[in-house]
């Protein structure tokens, strides 16, 4: 049975052609999600797939050699219907998939289960869904790790597009700096002057209140040499408000970094129960006033924390803070083992947010976005690393002033 098309398509569409993810090239960030999420819910195929016009497109795969199919047998179709997972147990016994090409034969798809990519806009762009050929249920851990992992899929897909948008942002600022040094020199050096003598031209042709054709002529004459200056004049002005704005920036506030951080905590702490991971959460007490983008800022943290988690062995340990040092600061540290198994966390964290960020490819890039929405924020990134404690992150905010702290109480 095709699925029906969501009441909101076009806009979807938009917003995922906004993106700019289709057909891109495959990265670890994305196949390292599929891979956990086929091992919490122990199942040989995993997906995080994107529902085109007439396709659904795989950003990540494991357990197929297929990049797409048609959206007419797509399950993802019908998942993105919904805000929420669809899980379906046994496909062969289900009236919209029973006769379905890839649910015939004994070893024919049989459980399908799909959570759906939601943006912060509330647009379903396709699943993170784990496929089995075997009927089968998945339990509440799973099922909340599932949706974990496709909140994290939505938010490295976001956070690579803001990082775009900033860049873009950047570059119209040096633009902006630009013309403003242009028109100054405009302004300062080759106009004034002849703006000067227009004005006394037509002062004393004023002053006369005859006609005086000779008077009239030097006007015109001033006139018609520095039209093209203040022609130039005109662009400039124009082209600097045309810098000045644009809908790429971040959407800054007064919020509560502790709090914003315990949301980070929760939604990644589903993921680290699946690998017996014990995230202890400090981030409490009073309020870290910080001017932030809450919905950004969020998706960061609980990036680092996905790193933390992905690269931390079963059973360790992952300790998460807020506190005051020259400013607010967010702390993670990774813990070592008892038995002196140590995390793989510093040398991603390390190439990912301090080493030269903006040109880092493959394993880091998600780190290495997270660092530029951190720089963004006028935040500080120190990393530290000692055996016997583990890894040590400290993100540190500037104060909010005074006035702005006030409104957030």
């Amino acid at each position: 049975m095709q699925a029906p098309l969501p009441a909101n398509e076009a806009d979807r569409l938009a917003a995922l052609y906004e993106l700019n993810i289709l057909d891109s090239a495959p990265e670890k960030d994305f196949d390292d999600i599929v891979a956990l999420a086929s091992s919490v819910c122990g199942v040989p195929m995993s997906l995080v797939s994107l529902i085109d016009t007439d396709r659904q497109w795989f950003k990540a795969r494991l357990g197929t050699d297929l990049t797409e199919t048609s959206r007419d047998l797509s399950f993802c179709a019908h998942a993105i219907l919904g805000k929420d997972l669809m899980v379906v147990p046994d496909v062969s016994q289900d009236t919209r998939f029973a006769g379905h090409p890839a649910v015939a034969g004994e070893s024919g798809v049989r459980f399908y289960a799909g959570a759906p990519l939601v943006t912060t806009d509330g647009f379903a762009l396709g699943t993170l869904c784990v496929v089995d050929s075997h009927p089968r249920r998945l339990d509440v851990e799973q099922l909340q790790a599932l949706r974990a992992l496709a909140r994290q899929v939505t938010s490295q897909l976001e956070l690579r597009r803001y990082a775009v948008a900033l860049a873009n942002t950047t570059a119209r600022l040096q633009e902006l700096e630009r013309r403003k040094d242009d028109l100054a020199g405009l302004v300062g050096g080759q106009l004034r002057a002849p703006l000067r003598l227009m004005r006394s031209y037509l002062a004393e042709l004023g002053d006369k209140g005859v006609h005086d054709p000779e008077m009239a002529d030097l006007v015109g004459r001033a006139t018609a040499a520095h039209v093209r200056g203040l022609s130039d004049l005109l662009d400039h002005l124009t082209s600097m408000a045309d810098a000045g704005h644009g809908a790429d920036s971040l959407h800054m506030r007064p919020i509560d970094l502790t709090r914003l951080t315990q949301r980070a905590v929760e939604a990644v702490r589903p993921i680290a129960a699946t690998k017996q991971i014990w995230i202890l959460n400090h981030a409490g007490g009073a309020a870290l006033p910080i001017i932030a983008d809450p919905v950004r800022l969020e998706q960061v943290l609980m990036h680092l924390l996905f790193a933390a988690v992905k690269y931390t062995p079963p059973g360790g340990r992952v300790r998460v803070g807020t506190e005051i040092e020259s400013g607010p600061t967010v702390r993670l540290d990774d813990m070592d083992l008892p038995d002196g198994v140590r995390p793989d966390l510093f040398a991603h964290l390390y190439y990912g947010t301090i080493a030269n960020p903006s040109e880092v490819k493959g394993p880091d890039q998600g780190l290495a976005v997270a660092k530029r929405i951190l720089d963004a924020h006028h935040a500080t990134v120190a990393l530290s690393d000692r055996p016997g404690d583990g890894t040590s992150l400290h993100v540190v905010f500037p104060f909010a002033e005074k006035e702005t702290a006030l409104a957030t109480t």
